[in-house]
């Protein structure tokens, strides 16, 4: 396995989405996931293991992961989206920091 360095922009932006004012909607949530495990590589996605059949968190998880994915979405811009994604639910929720 390969280490996938972390840009300190996406580090402060890892930080930042533990102290929103309120918690973000599914959806929302959902493109942090998918996001962050695209950015961190770790595993990555052709290695993740499927989740089980009555893990529902656990496929919606896995299936917005793999859209990133299937989109071809390097670490890099993965990070990228997701510094972008969490600037604008600071904005949108109010940040404490």
């Amino acid at each position: 396995m390969t280490f996938t360095p972390k840009t300190p922009a996406f580090e402060k932006a890892i930080k930042d989405s533990r102290n929103l004012k309120a918690k973000p909607d599914n959806d929302e949530l959902l493109q942090l996931y998918s996001l962050f495990k695209q950015g961190c590589q770790d595993p990555p996605f052709a290695d993740a293991p499927k989740p089980g059949m009555f893990d529902l968190t656990g496929k919606a998880k896995y299936n917005e992961w793999k859209k990133v994915a299937d989109e071809g979405m390097t670490h890099q811009q993965a990070q990228e989206k997701y510094v972008q994604l969490v600037n604008s639910l600071k904005e949108k929720y109010g940040f404490e920091g």
